[in-house]
């Protein structure tokens, strides 16, 4: 059985989930090059990409942790996108880019992908949590003032579901948690087989 384990993200958002049901985690903050592993290849499924940037900066974490020669534990590393249609929305690089996605987003429905993994030893668990969330129709003015919040910038899709953004999205189907960036109910699962205790 493992007491706590490693989260391997700079989310706050994901020390937040975890938090919410009792996990004890130390950080494992990535590498600043880890953000480069987020480059999408042609052709490339949202589903497939974000399982393999999950399993990169898994496979980055685990390096640091035995560089740092760190106590050995479970490491939990997540990965979320934003995929319309076929096309995935990383993080926008600028404001201008920002108020691009979301005018995109805009009276449409898209879907949030997560992937998360889990490692101890040689033994890796991963799982996949795909929702759906439907925007309402923003004006310019609306956009402006999103963008202008500064909440949109590090985000993929240019929105964070728990701030502002709320107030644009009509209905999700799916996992609330996993479109914040960390589904609960695979995490739990996930960290259950793994023998964590919380």
């Amino acid at each position: 059985m493992s007491a706590f384990i490693y989260l391997a993200s700079q989310s706050p958002r994901r020390r937040q989930l975890l938090e919410q049901i009792g996990v004890s985690y130390r950080l494992l903050l990535p590498p600043a090059e880890a953000e480069a592993l987020e480059v999408v290849l042609t052709g490339e499924s949202a589903a497939r990409y974000v399982r393999r940037v999950t399993s990169l900066k898994l496979d980055a974490a685990l390096q640091q942790l035995k560089a740092q020669g760190l106590p050995d534990a479970p490491v939990l590393c997540a990965d979320t996108t934003v995929a319309l249609g076929r096309e995935i929305l990383g993080k926008p690089a600028h404001p201008l880019q920002a108020r691009e996605m979301l005018s995109r987003l805009a009276g449409q429905t898209h879907r949030v992908l997560t992937a998360i993994a889990l490692q101890k030893g040689s033994r890796r668990l991963s799982a996949l949590s795909e929702s759906r969330v439907r925007f309402a129709p923003m004006t310019q003015a609306q956009m402006r003032a999103y963008v202008a919040s500064g909440e949109p910038m590090g985000k993929a899709g240019a929105y964070g579901i728990q701030g502002r953004a709320a107030m644009f999205i009509e209905s999700i189907h799916g996992s609330y948690s996993g479109i914040m960036g960390l589904p609960l109910h695979e995490t739990a699962r996930l960290l259950g087989q793994m023998g964590v205790r919380f």
